[in-house]
């Protein structure tokens, strides 16, 4: 990757956030977080609140590249990449196939599956599908979840057949299709992707049973054990990762989702292309470990927007 140290290498930065999705008020802090940091390193930055004001800022002339801190749908499922990408604009992270692609978990999980990347069992459930059938063959407990959103929106763990119901109304307020998947019971693992390389896998700790929204963005005592393996399986993990990630198109930055289960493994769950930067969030807490503070870390994901980074 093309390494610079001038910032005005960049030119005029608008920092998209916020947006209209399920997780407005995440890429909002995590917007303002990534500003702060490329402020502080002398970036011409600026934020803009979604994807028709940041067009409006482009057609005036006012930004020459964008960090893409926009999370969920309009920032992560190519929306914004293919607007970008009409008005040769340079942007952070995946292009319009690898965000469009891992967007979609049953996409991503027939991609992996074709490769014989490890992935839970799983079925599908469009509008009017036999829900019955679909937990019979992927079997309890399992995972219900909306196929295209972010943040543990939607997903409810279901240990009995009368949780189905419920889990299924409630992931359908977010999504026509949804994804029923075998439930994992063993640690919960994310790896964070810089340019291609794996960063320390997390290992994380909620203290209820199940890393949910509130264990994400709210709570203060999940516990986050980084690197997360020993160094073999350290090694493993993350050599499957950088497949996997490339797989699917992803570029640039991104993390994924893992679950180690005591017999199959390491089992890969989703990809997220635009992940959070919060307080609580993850890739930041990986980059720390590897040595790259906060305002390396947007700087060196600023970088993956230049001409010589392939998508």
């Amino acid at each position: 990757m093309m390494r610079v140290s001038d910032p005005a290498a960049f030119g005029r930065v608008a920092v998209v956030m916020g947006g209209d999705s399920s997780e407005r008020e995440v890429s909002l802090n995590s917007g303002a977080n990534v500003l702060a940091a490329l402020l502080a390193r002398g970036v011409k930055a600026h934020a803009v609140d979604g994807i028709p004001a940041l067009l409006r800022d482009i057609r005036a002339g006012l930004c020459d590249r964008v960090f893409n801190i926009l999370h969920g749908r309009g920032g992560e499922d190519g929306v914004l990449q293919g607007a970008l990408e009409a008005l040769g604009v340079p942007y952070t992270g995946s292009g319009v196939l690898g965000s469009a692609l891992t967007m979609d978990k049953v996409r991503t999980k027939r991609v992996w599956q074709a490769l014989d990347i490890p992935t839970p069992a799983f079925a599908v459930l469009p509008v009017g599908a036999d829900v019955a059938s679909a937990i019979s063959a992927v079997g309890l407990p399992a995972i219900v979840k909306p196929s295209r959103e972010g943040s543990s929106v939607g997903v409810t763990r279901i240990f009995a057949e009368s949780d189905v119901a419920a889990a299924v109304e409630l992931a359908r307020r977010y999504d026509g299709e949804l994804l029923v998947e075998r439930m994992i019971q063993g640690p919960e693992l994310t790896v964070a992707v810089l340019d291609g390389q794996a960063l320390p896998s997390i290992r994380i700790v909620p203290a209820a049973e199940f890393y949910d929204y509130h264990a994400k963005y709210v709570a203060e005592d999940t516990q986050y054990l980084c690197p997360g393996l020993e160094q073999a399986a350290e090694d493993q993990l993350a050599r499957l990762c950088e497949q996997a990630f490339a797989a699917v198109g992803a570029s640039g930055w991104g993390r994924i989702d893992v679950m180690l289960d005591a017999d199959r493994g390491f089992q890969l769950l989703e990809v997220n292309t635009s992940p959070g930067m919060t307080s609580h969030s993850l890739v930041p807490k990986a980059a720390a470990q590897a040595g790259i503070d906060f305002e390396s870390l947007c700087w060196r994901i600023l970088e993956t927007s230049l001409p010589e980074v392939l998508r």
